[in-house]
């Protein structure tokens, strides 16, 4: 059987399969192995892990996870021209790659691919954020048990918000929510030139690691509503900011021991943490029978 490096230069795959990036479908192909290859190192040690791939266009990253010596790559795709093209590196890997011609928001990872799971994926511009709120609701129902670790390209400023810390203005929700289920690393960044067809903007590799058990105790429903209402409003004090929820905002502030005239991005994962338990149990208290 010939080796992988045998294939042909993922340029004459898309010429012979006639894969002109489609803007409707997010697609900006990475033609660059060293870049690929690069990928695939971030994400660690593949050679006992199931790996499920995102939109893999003309296979090179899958090229890489495959010499990486993943166990087995899931590559989800939804373009049938892409698929088509993915057959010669099926030819060769074998079993070593399943080829799943599906919309990868309408996929359950957790039924369709066997554990232990990472994800390595390019995402697509115009989906990546919801797929990885997917992903984080499956870390949030079951841990590491979901997916050992997600290795994540995305536009920049969505890997900064990711990855950003208290008091700068990329800290918002999606922050909170992706630091208090896991580790978060920024990986490295890459220029639009990296891609074919140059995307406008610049992109960045994060891996996001599953913690082994959330960073506060309480519950993805009641974290989501108030950090949802902190940050609404992100200029105002958390005094104003967090009116409107079920309890007032001075009892939850007192309650979590936290100041008023602070805002939203003023506070670590910690403490928006105490303050969605402050919350929770308010709520809880206050549907408690008596008597």
């Amino acid at each position: 059987m010939n080796s992988l490096s045998s294939l042909p230069p993922l340029a004459q795959v898309i010429a012979a399969h006639g894969l002109a990036a489609k803007k409707s479908l997010g697609q900006h192909f990475l033609l660059d192995s060293r870049i690929t290859d690069r990928i695939a190192q971030y994400a660690g040690d593949l050679a006992h892990y199931n790996v499920l791939e995102i939109g893999p266009g003309p296979g090179g990253l899958t090229r890489s996870l495959l010499t990486a010596g993943a166990k087995k790559v899931f590559a989800i795709e939804k373009d049938e021209r892409c698929i088509a093209a993915l057959a010669q590196i099926r030819e060769l890997a074998g079993d070593r790659l399943e080829i799943i011609a599906a919309d990868a928001l309408e996929v359950d990872a957790m039924q369709s691919i066997p554990t232990p799971r990472k994800i390595v994926a390019n995402l697509p511009y115009n989906a990546g954020t919801a797929m990885l709120i997917k992903w984080l609701d499956d870390v949030y129902r079951h841990g590491r048990n979901a997916y050992e670790s997600l290795t994540l390209m995305f536009q920049k400023e969505v890997a900064e918000r990711i990855t950003a810390t208290p008091g700068g203005k990329d800290y918002g929700r999606l922050s909170v929510l992706c630091q208090w289920l896991c580790d978060c690393r920024w990986d490295f960044e890459l220029p639009p030139g990296a891609f074919s067809p140059p995307p406008k903007v610049s992109s960045a590799v994060v891996t996001l690691t599953p913690r082994e058990k959330p960073l506060v105790d309480v519950s993805k429903e009641a974290l989501e509503t108030v950090v949802a209402k902190a940050f609404g409003q992100r200029r105002k004090m958390l005094r104003a900011a967090l009116k409107g929820l079920a309890v007032p905002a001075d009892v939850l502030l007192k309650e979590a021991g936290i100041d008023g005239s602070l805002r939203a991005e003023q506070l670590d994962v910690m403490t928006l943490g105490r303050l969605a338990q402050a919350y929770a149990s308010s709520c809880a208290a206050a549907t408690r029978p008596t008597g």
